[in-house]
């Protein structure tokens, strides 16, 4: 296993503060809820672990639902979120035993388990990307050839803004977007609707709430979605170090339990996903909640029906981030994937389709 690094170790301290300010939120706005909360465990049974994820996103909003709606702690679990502030920083908050779960891109597993850090697979938070193209008005965008040539504003790589395009245009457009003149704009969150709008990049892409932010605040457009494109992929997996998988079996399957019913839950109330976002993103104004809500339940795929992994979704996600160039090397399912939670809890709460 890989040491950790003075920036690795000032980084989870840095996260553990992040975590001590989310406690406070979270206890002001849970009294809110406690009147709805199902306590069948009592606080001192109940079994501490913390969650890493890797940026505060919509796309997490599975695990949101089971927090707010008190999921984990009705099925044993105290579990306290922490926001890592980078695609592979959960890595090392688990590696360190800072924390049990992490909540990330799945190919981080892997760089992870071929860096000695074994880590395990155990349930799907994304089955899909809803990210989208936004421009000035009458930018037209009809297919991927339209995106030659354009500066384009996203997030920093290994960010999904430039790898899911990068992998999309080699592999679906048969081009690789540097030789096709395109130019990608690293930024900082937040900053890819203005970089449009004065002129520094013809198209932004983003994920909602930002692509919506665009478009409501800023006259932009929606000119392209990429949430078709892929089909059924594990964009975000959770998962553990394979020891703390086959030492604490009772808390993963617990784990995956709350994870199933929030999801049955979103699929079952439409308001759902809107109003989890309101509470947990209380800057984003409420027109953008309730049209992004709308765009991540309609595009497929994106909020699963149920944690399982399958070996479509594993073998398209080794291919998406192998084509993207986040990974040294693939690694099969059966080695990084360990279903036994999910499916038992998919079984238990109907979440067969």
């Amino acid at each position: 296993m890989s040491k950790l690094s003075t920036k690795d170790i000032l980084t989870i301290d840095t996260n553990l503060e992040s975590l001590d300010r989310r406690k406070v939120l979270g206890g002001i706005g849970g009294l809110a809820l406690a009147s709805s909360i199902p306590f069948n465990v009592n606080a001192q049974q109940r079994t501490k672990v913390v969650l890493s994820e890797a940026i505060h996103i919509a796309l997490y909003t599975p695990v949101y639902t089971a927090l707010k709606k008190g999921l984990f702690i009705k099925h044993g679990l105290d579990v306290d979120l922490s926001t890592a502030g980078g695609i592979a920083l959960p890595v090392p908050v688990l590696l360190s035993g800072r924390g049990q779960f992490a909540c990330t891109g799945t190919g981080m597993s892997v760089n992870a388990t071929l860096e000695g850090g074994k880590m395990k697979c155990v349930a799907k938070i994304a089955g899909g990307i809803s990210l989208f193209a936004i421009a000035k008005p009458g930018t037209k965008i009809n297919s991927l050839n339209d995106f030659k040539g354009k500066r384009i504003a996203t997030l920093r790589f290994p960010s999904n803004t430039i790898s899911t395009p990068t992998y999309i245009m080699r592999m679906i457009g048969g081009f690789d977007p540097k030789d096709a003149g395109i130019t990608f704009i690293e930024l900082p969150p937040g900053a890819q609707a203005t970089a449009v709008k004065d002129g520094r990049a013809d198209v932004a892409i983003a994920f909602d709430w930002d692509a919506t932010i665009g478009v409501e605040q800023f006259g932009l457009e929606n000119v392209f979605s990429f949430a078709n494109i892929l089909g059924p992929i594990a964009f975000t997996s959770i998962f553990c170090t394979e020891s703390y998988v086959q030492s604490n079996g009772p808390t993963v399957q617990a784990f995956c339990n709350a994870l199933a019913e929030s999801m049955k839950l979103l699929h079952t109330d439409p308001n759902m996903f809107a109003e989890i976002s309101a509470q947990e993103f209380p800057q984003v104004p409420k027109d953008v909640i309730k049209i992004g809500s709308a765009n991540f339940m309609k595009a497929p795929y994106v909020v699963p029906r149920n944690p399982i992994i399958t070996k479509v979704d594993w073998d398209a996600i080794m291919k998406h981030e192998a084509g993207a160039g986040t990974l040294k090397q693939t690694l099969d399912y059966s080695q990084m994937v360990d279903n036994t939670f999910a499916i038992k809890a998919a079984k238990d709460f109907g979440l067969t389709n």
